[in-house]
């Protein structure tokens, strides 16, 4: 949403609530508190025997407690906003978000009370900035880079995810209404609603980061929002070795995995990492080569200039009009692709996928949720019997043995780290068993003093028959790392 369609819609909603709200705005700011925050004396007791010290709070866990401050500064915020865009509405020439601090700044200076401190003016400056412009309190968490994932469990209980740890934020809302607010502001743009009639929707911000959301009756403790983002720049293979999440050997065989073609099944369960490996995967991909991409929600970031990026869509208000990710996939095969990466299969477009990878669409990739690379075999053969077609059991393990040359396994450690944990070989059918070879793993050596898991990645020394692919579509690999 453009910044004149927001100031536009601001003033309308002032205009709107002005009657409502006029009570309140008459009244002091200094009453708005509530009374449950005014100070009191104390009942004057006997002093207790001092209790025994309670163990230190886990690293930025906050007490569920209102602040106070906040509270008192919220009837000034509702106000300022309100002024600001009735000043904006007067104005007949556009403003520059530059010079909009500016002017909510001297609005601002214009108001007497005893609580705007230089601190607390700076607070509201950036608050009533961050809702015309952006996505409100949310706004600080979105631009801190330490932050990876932001979760809205209702209006006043925000908590972080930073270095694979979660903690509470002291980030809150005014109350439900405000969540509601912020989540239009998020999926308008991109053609999706959320209402008692459809309570759930993905969506994305416009760096890609994807949102979920889940509103009352089905969300108990109000609005939630979960949002995980993305760097703003894509990480690099390099960057996955500086981190430890593999090593230089474990990166050469992928990357000549990805350009020898072959057939790659990312899997993991949530939150493992999985979408980014994908996208380090395909950074492999030659620039000359074709690449159709198919998510529920976009959040790939290619680099190559021959990239076709398709999105699933929802039902509209009559309840038609949805594309899923199988009429996608099916429509990919049309497009003359060299690969075709989805983001993730969930259902019936599972075997559309492994046909596509067993009909000449070598190079392909995709993720699945799973906890160990035979749990992801057994969980793609149930994913394909969800496609509807009576098919055999042992026609199905044909497809996926005969699709798949490489299953990588991605963990998220109890310590927060993420780490290709086996890199495996889907050799082919024994009877009615899908063979499998391990060719590298990580193994725990056990936990330093921060409780951090250390360990190191091992070749399992076998020499994978993937490699004769991987030399008949014209890349040289040097076999010795696996011994």
């Amino acid at each position: 949403m453009s910044l004149s369609s927001r100031l536009k819609q601001l003033h309308s909603n002032a205009g709107d609530q002005q009657t409502a709200d006029s009570a309140a705005s008459a009244a002091p700011v200094k009453e708005a508190a509530p009374e449950a925050f005014n100070e009191s004396k104390p009942e004057v007791r006997p002093e207790p025997a001092p209790a025994p010290e309670a163990p230190p709070a886990e690293p930025g866990l906050q007490k569920n407690v209102p602040d106070k401050r906040f509270t008192e500064l919220v009837p000034i915020q509702d106000r300022l906003q309100k002024d600001v865009a009735a000043e904006l509405a007067r104005r007949k020439t556009e403003i520059t978000e530059d010079s909009l601090k500016t002017l909510i700044s001297e609005i601002l200076n214009e108001y007497e009370d005893s609580i705007l401190t230089r601190q607390n003016k700076h607070w509201l400056t950036q608050a009533v900035y961050n809702e015309i412009t952006g996505l409100g309190p949310l706004e600080e968490l979105i631009r801190d880079p330490s932050v990876s994932e932001i979760m809205v469990n209702g209006y006043n209980t925000v908590f972080v995810e930073r270095k694979g740890k979660l903690m509470r934020s002291d980030v809150r809302f005014q109350d439900d209404d405000h969540v509601r607010r912020v989540l239009d502001r998020i999926v308008s743009p991109l053609g999706r609603h959320i209402d008692d009639s459809n309570p759930m929707v993905d969506a994305r911000l416009k760096d890609g980061s994807r949102v979920n959301a889940i509103i009352p009756p089905l969300a108990l403790n109000g609005s939630t929002i979960t949002i995980r983002k993305f760097s703003s720049t894509p990480l690099q293979v390099t960057d996955l070795i500086r981190f430890g999440s593999l090593n230089e050997s474990m990166a050469g065989f992928l990357k000549a995995a990805v350009e020898g073609k072959l057939n790659i099944l990312v899997s993991g369960g949530t939150g493992s990492g999985k979408t980014t490996l994908l996208n380090v995967l395909s950074a492999f991909i030659p620039a000359d080569e074709r690449i159709v991409t198919i998510e529920d929600a976009a959040e790939l970031r290619l680099m190559q200039d021959h990239v076709v990026s398709l999105e699933s869509r929802p039902a509209n208000l009559e309840g038609t009009g949805a594309i899923t990710i199988r009429d996608l996939v099916r429509n990919a095969l049309r497009m003359r692709p060299d690969r075709i990466v989805v983001g993730e299969v969930r259902g019936g477009e599972t075997l559309d996928m492994l046909q596509a990878m067993n009909t000449g669409h070598d190079g392909s990739m995709t993720t699945a949720h799973a906890n160990t690379p035979r749990d992801a075999v057994s969980r793609v053969e149930t994913m394909v019997m969800m496609s509807g077609m009576e098919l055999p059991v042992k026609a199905i393990r044909q497809q996926i043995s005969g699709a798949f040359d490489l299953i990588v396994q991605q963990a998220r450690l109890r310590d927060g780290s993420r780490k290709i944990t086996s890199i495996t070989e889907v050799l082919g059918m024994e009877g009615e068993v899908i063979t499998l070879q391990e060719i590298y793993r990580f193994v725990v050596d056990g936990f330093d003093a921060s409780h951090k898991i250390y360990g190191h990645y091992e070749a399992t020394g076998v020499r994978p028959y993937c490699l004769e692919k991987i030399q008949l579509n014209g890349v040289t690999f040097d076999d010795s790392i696996f011994f």
